[in-house]
């Protein structure tokens, strides 16, 4: 029964990928008048007008559709994968003080030309997928520039980590924030989960010294500084001296970074931070079932300070819990971590693709119903969390396959 399961799960995750989310992206996303993607789209898949075009989006189908290339070779996808990289290179690199601008207007003028990380990380990240999908070296040279820019102006040699944001001339802002829903402080979990990432990537295709030490650093930052040992769960935001700033659970940001963070040690290699990833993943995978509703959804927030407990079901927590307690699974088998994963596909399949308009929904509530009012493509809203996570168990799958053949 695992194996038909399993089995079952890999067709189904292929077809959503290749039958809903690419298509979505590649027919309704374009800006077909000004170049680059749609900044925000309905969730009636109407383009909204005069909305900003931002780096992360483009980021994030850059190498949504250079991953899916590598895995399908279909045209179409490397062709989807090459506007966006057009556009990042073309509008979004500041080619006069480094770095990416954060939001440029409709027609690709700066609207925003302040430098947040996170979104340097996702460009990094993207480029290098593009590189490794098309084989062309110039996107893998501003990726590598994009690196020395990172690490000449937002690592903290003082204190260590990366600071959250600058001004586009890397001076001191006072609001650091992210989103409207964060912190302002100097330091998040989450900029430094994606800066990770981001290394993680680049050094699967060069191998620098220099990088070497970062990506290091940086696997060996999260169990020191971000993970709260105790519970198994993340602390996310901090001040430049690391003094904690905030006590609120993240259900999505502790099974994806449980997963994030040990494919990441894999890269770099060494043996011993392979298993202390891979201990510490099936931990933080235990203790994230914590926020995982009877249903299979996995709830968003949780601030024990107050007890308020964030019932939505919002679409990236969904699909990191897929690819977080498969991850688990195939770590220590256990067969209840399989069932969580085919839970959270059982939800997603039920609850949060869009059978009428296509993609996924941003959320549905405690009661099922669908967030309708929030985008189906914008800022946040990607095909990144979703499209990886299908790739990812697919890739998953078929490894375990050959390895039993």
């Amino acid at each position: 029964m695992t194996g038909e399961a399993i089995r079952r799960l890999r067709q189904e995750l292929e077809q959503e990928l290749n039958g809903n989310i690419l298509p979505w992206w590649m027919s309704v996303a374009p800006d077909r008048d000004l170049g680059g993607f749609h900044g925000h789209i309905t969730h009636l898949n109407q383009a909204v007008r005069g909305a900003g075009k931002g780096a992360v989006l483009h980021a994030r189908v850059l190498w949504t559709f250079s991953a899916a290339y590598r895995m399908y070779g279909h045209p179409g996808y490397l062709e989807t994968a090459r506007r966006a990289c057009d556009y990042i290179l073309g509008h979004f690199l500041d080619d006069t003080y480094g770095g990416v601008y954060w939001e440029l207007e409709p027609d690709g003028r700066v609207r925003s030309n302040r430098k947040q990380i996170y979104a340097l990380a996702f460009t990094l990240y993207g480029l290098v997928e593009y590189h490794l999908a098309s084989g062309e070296d110039h996107p893998l040279q501003m990726a590598g520039e994009l690196y020395t820019v990172m690490e000449d102006h937002a690592f903290d040699g003082e204190h260590n980590g990366y600071t959250e944001a600058f001004s586009r001339e890397w001076g001191d802002l006072e609001d650091l924030r992210l989103s409207e829903k964060d912190e302002n402080v100097s330091k998040t979990m989450n900029t430094h989960l994606h800066i990770l990432e981001a290394y993680a990537n680049l050094y699967r295709v060069w191998k620098d010294p220099g990088l070497e030490r970062s990506l290091e650093n940086l696997i060996r930052l999260f169990p020191e500084r971000f993970v709260d040992r105790e519970h198994s769960r993340l602390n996310l935001f901090f001040d430049q001296k690391w003094q904690l700033r905030s006590h609120l659970v993240s259900y999505g940001h502790d099974i994806e970074c449980s997963w994030l963070l040990q494919e990441a040690a894999g890269v770099l290699g060494k043996p011993e931070l392979v298993a202390e990833t891979g201990s510490l993943a099936i931990k933080m995978a235990q203790a994230s079932l914590a926020g995982l509703a009877g249903d299979g959804g996995l709830f968003y927030e949780f601030d024990p300070e107050s007890h308020e407990l964030d019932t939505d079901r919002h679409w990236w927590p969904q699909a990191e819990a897929l690819v977080g307690y498969f991850n688990a699974y195939q770590l220590c088998g256990r067969e209840d971590f399989l069932d969580r994963a085919l839970g959270s596909w059982t939800f997603i399949r039920e609850h949060l693709i869009d059978r009428e308009y296509g993609e996924w929904y941003w959320s549905v509530d405690a009661r099922g119903t669908p967030q309708t009012g929030r985008e189906k493509a914008g800022f946040w809203k990607c095909p990144y969390h979703n499209g990886r996570a299908c790739m990812e168990l697919i890739r998953r799958i078929d490894h375990m396959n050959q390895t039993q053949e």
